[in-house]
């Protein structure tokens, strides 16, 4: 059997390990270590390059960013820093016809910029808005929808770490690859905010309209969420302005937050404790992902796969649009099903040789950072698609008053905008790369 037979096998095997709900580190770990025996006939080259697989991923320096900005969206939440968001936004957005819905993308693009993960932006931000949306009268529909769609804005809005995984993946530079996500990210939240418009428009009894708050009240508020916006622009001010490395910012964005959160009284010994397990778990849980994809990716490497299919692919005679489009296309499929993370490790290995050897009329760093946030973006989409996104799962189990109907039915038009934005993110290159551009 030839290492290329044998790829494509243990491909579709780890896929079906996937579906029936095998933990995908281990679905990756085992796949890569009987792939890799089969190719060279013996266990020995398998423990000799876990040993060195283990090493150079435990001990990455790029890779200590993810526990640091995990802690740091834990001591987030403790310190209820997503309610003064919600608030802060609700005061200035309310009074809007679905302005409540709006002031909730709004408190999520800023709750993800310090949490980075989509499904924990999801469930911190439903316990917060949710009440608030169903005591003003807002359908179950449009607020399942508003909060699935806005949890997404977690994982591309700086600081995310799947664009830190990327980055180390792709061996891109993460700031770079943070400041081509700004622009995304803010049309992302915008065009979130103009479908919640345009449904309160055609069905005006989807939302309700508060009373307007002075504006010296809305300054005053805005004022109190201070300490907030100083940890934010010092964590990304400082990788821009050359004061930090990611990893340095990460560290100084957790012990900021902390500080915030104890000077909020939120942080005790016990809420420390729980803090710093839940990282320590989850991080545990990312790093062993990591490691199965390290040896799974050393295994297709010597299959010859990933090269095999990128002259494949060029051989077929496809424009280089229409091979970048079924690959989106695949990982809106995929994104239902599979988590985020998953899913990057597992394709990018395959799908980002082919993509660096088509012609975009970009550099090879351009098509390398754009093709991260197209994918993104992607996934996104699929993790509020029904019937199996991920987000509309926590939405489901963290709102019993809402039906399934009525959470698929609230989701379409955010996917629509999603769509959207991903056509013209694909069509124009250049507003991905602006600030990358204009700064570099």
């Amino acid at each position: 059997m030839s290492g290329i037979t044998l790829g494509i096998i243990s491909f579709v095997i780890l896929l079906g390990m996937v579906f029936i709900r095998v933990p995908i580190g281990l679905s990756m770990f085992t796949c890569g270590a009987v792939g890799m025996w089969v190719i060279t006939g013996s266990p020995m080259p398998v423990l000799n390059h876990l040993k060195n697989v283990t090493y150079s991923t435990f001990s990455s320096y790029d890779f200590s960013v993810v526990p640091l900005f995990l802690l740091m969206g834990q001591f987030a939440a403790f310190g209820g820093i997503s309610t003064k968001l919600f608030k802060v936004a609700e005061n200035w957005l309310g009074h809007r016809k679905g302005g409540i819905a709006m002031a909730t993308i709004g408190a999520c693009a800023g709750f993800g910029a310090i949490c980075g993960s989509s499904m924990a932006t999801a469930a911190t931000m439903t316990q917060v808005a949710l009440p608030e949306l169903k005591r003003n009268g807002y359908s179950g529909a449009l607020s399942a929808g508003t909060l699935a769609a806005g949890g997404t804005l977690g994982i591309l809005i700086p600081p995310s770490i799947i664009l830190i995984i990327y980055a180390s993946l792709a061996e891109q530079n993460i700031a770079k690859l943070f400041l081509c996500a700004f622009i995304p990210g803010l049309l992302a939240a915008l065009g979130y905010m103009l479908t919640i418009r345009i449904v309160v428009w055609f069905r005006p009894s989807e939302g309700t309209v508060l009373p307007r708050v002075p504006y010296g009240q809305r300054l005053w508020n805005l004022v109190r969420v201070w300490d907030i916006l100083i940890v934010f622009v010092a964590v990304l001010g400082g990788i821009y302005g050359g004061f930090f490395t990611p990893t340095e910012a990460s560290a100084f964005g957790a012990v900021g937050t902390g500080l915030i959160a104890w000077a909020r009284g939120g942080m005790n010994g016990a809420n420390l404790r729980e803090a710093i397990l839940y990282t320590a778990n989850v991080s545990a849980m990312m790093f062993f992902i990591l490691l199965g994809a390290g040896l799974y990716n050393s295994f297709l490497a010597l299959s010859q796969l990933p090269q095999e299919a990128a002259t494949m692919v060029i051989e077929l005679g496809l424009g280089p649009w229409v091979i970048l489009s079924i690959m989106l296309v695949l990982y809106f499929i995929l994104g239902g099903p599979m988590d985020s993370l998953s899913m990057i490790l597992l394709t990018i290995p395959i799908f980002y040789p082919i993509i660096m050897k088509l012609d975009f009329g970009l550099t090879p760093e351009e098509t390398a950072l754009w093709f991260g946030i197209l994918v993104l973006i992607s996934v996104e989409v699929g993790l509020i698609s029904p019937p199996v996104g991920m987000n509309l799962f926590i939405i489901q189990s963290m709102a019993r008053h809402i039906s399934t109907g009525e959470i698929f039915r609230g989701v379409v038009p955010f996917i629509v905008s999603d769509a959207t934005r991903t056509a013209i993110l694909v069509a124009f290159p250049s507003i991905t790369l602006y600030l990358l551009r204009l700064m570099y």
